[in-house]
């Protein structure tokens, strides 16, 4: 006998890849997004956060809208960029679900619900590759 349940069904991403974008003739809107991910990116830029990316996860995964990756040179900048991150996103009124990883700083990630920021070390960044994983999104800021 089936168990009946209270609980909805998660959504599932529509696969939106830039090829079916095209031929929809659909061009996501970033002006629909949540802007404070603009406020960690520019937190980041003047923490000298290297690599900086963007990426537009709307209809590649639903684990969020937005992905901020970068990394740092050394686990005291990588706690450094966090930590203006989190001072300007405060000051903006947003406050972090979630950080993880800050005292090892090797892979700080910093949960804002519609936007997630990975701040990693050169090394873990390099390992996980999250920019190749979702080379399918779109970069919402052009790559240096």
């Amino acid at each position: 006998m089936p168990v009946r349940t209270t609980r909805k069904a998660p959504k599932r991403a529509i696969p939106t890849t830039p090829e079916i974008l095209e031929e929809a003739n659909v061009t996501p809107d970033p002006s629909e997004l949540n802007s404070n991910w603009q406020i960690a990116v520019q937190a980041a830029e003047e923490k000298q956060a290297v690599d900086l990316l963007a990426l537009d996860l709307r209809g590649v995964t639903s684990i969020s809208d937005v992905f901020i990756i970068c990394h740092g040179r050394n686990s005291r900048q990588n706690q450094a960029i966090s930590d203006e991150i989190e001072r300007r996103l405060k000051d903006a009124g947003d406050r972090a679900l979630s950080i993880e990883g800050y005292t090892n700083a090797e892979w700080i990630l910093m949960d804002y619900g519609s936007f997630v920021v990975h701040v990693f070390s050169e090394k873990a960044r390099e390992y996980y590759a999250l920019d190749r994983l979702y080379r399918d999104a779109l970069a919402l800021i052009p790559q240096a």
